[in-house]
């Protein structure tokens, strides 16, 4: 049996937003074939932007280190941000735009400054900040069952699918990150609770992580760009009609209704 190329594998992964989860691709990617994996995550981004998406920031993903131990990984995972994954703050998602969705609670931070140095600390990062954002990520998979290891969900853009960020913005000025309280609910009942600690310690350790690793790979983050720093609790899975409620101590909150307009 052939072992289908990269390219091969990008587009199955386009066609699955339309036609339907697919199996895990361990006909083409090892499941911990970083390399190949992201090169296939580049091949679709590529033809997004040709097909006039807009890139407004990045994604960490597997920041917990439980979530790595169980992709048999020792870190964490990045995926690009389009303009049209955003949902707007108290705004609707229709269901007929996903397939297997979870939300989870994040803080998310705007720059302010270029982040080009491959050796970004994490104190570089927090001079750049603009604004912290309380967030919530709706990631998806467009592999089947959500059987993914490391090179399907990087493969598949980080698993992500869609954003929320909260209208209002803190100056990182007097905030503790690493002790700040999420909780999230769906209506009125709590459905997952973290801290910020949950990000690698600390969100921007996580920021500072995708700042490294971009500038190494000749695409630096950039003033204005989006950052979501990872999940600060378990991601719960949707159910139309679902209203979802992140709120982090500290910093604010956002929502969004699963549901048709």
């Amino acid at each position: 049996m052939t072992r289908p190329t990269r390219d091969e594998l990008a587009l199955r992964l386009r066609d699955a937003y339309r036609s339907g989860a697919v199996p895990p691709m361990r006909d083409g990617l090892d499941p911990v074939d970083a390399e190949g994996a992201y090169a296939v995550q580049t091949i679709n981004t590529r033809f997004w932007e040709c097909e006039g998406r807009r890139i407004v920031g990045r994604k960490a993903g597997l920041t917990a280190r439980a979530v790595q131990i169980q992709l048999g990984v020792d870190q964490p995972d990045f995926g690009v941000l389009f303009d049209d994954m955003r949902i707007a703050d108290g705004g609707n998602l229709d269901p007929a735009r996903t397939l297997q969705p979870k939300a989870e609670a994040e803080i998310a931070f705007i720059l302010a400054d270029d982040l080009p140095d491959p050796a970004t600390t994490p104190e570089q990062v927090a001079a750049a900040v603009a604004s912290v954002h309380a967030a919530i990520e709706i990631v998806d998979s467009r592999i089947a069952d959500w059987k993914i290891s490391f090179a399907d969900t990087v493969a598949d853009n980080g698993s992500s699918a869609f954003f929320v960020l909260a209208d209002t913005g803190r100056s990182l000025d007097g905030l503790d990150l690493e002790r700040a309280p999420m909780e999230m609910r769906i209506d009125d009942a709590v459905v997952s609770t973290g801290i910020g600690a949950a990000a690698l310690g600390n969100p921007l350790n996580a920021a500072a992580w995708l700042a490294q690793t971009l500038a190494a790979r000749g695409e630096p983050l950039k003033a204005g760009d989006i950052l979501l720093a990872g999940a600060l609790g378990p991601m719960v899975a949707l159910t139309p009609g679902d209203r979802v409620h992140a709120s982090v101590g500290g910093i604010g909150a956002c929502s969004f209704s699963y549901k048709g307009h």
